[in-house]
């Protein structure tokens, strides 16, 4: 099973990549999107270059788990 203790600046990287992108998926097709693309191309830098990954035993399994988690803690806070 997939850790869950993720450290929270990995989560809070995290959540702004899935703000950044569903900011990026509503944008009017006519509105340039540079800017976006950019931003989430250093937000995936910065996630993948972390220091957690570096840990024994993490896995692509945690990734995925990481992308869960902050879904869902995004969730929450918006109920």
């Amino acid at each position: 099973m997939a850790s869950t203790s993720f450290p929270d600046d990995l989560v809070e990287l995290q959540a702004q990549w899935l703000r950044t992108y569903r900011h990026l998926a509503r944008q009017p097709a006519a509105e340039s999107a540079t800017a976006l693309r950019r931003r989430l191309i250093a937000l995936s830098c910065r996630i993948s270059a972390h220091p957690y990954w570096a840990c024994p035993g993490s896995s692509a399994a945690d990734r995925v788990e990481l992308r869960r988690l902050t879904r869902a803690r995004g969730w929450v806070r918006a109920a």
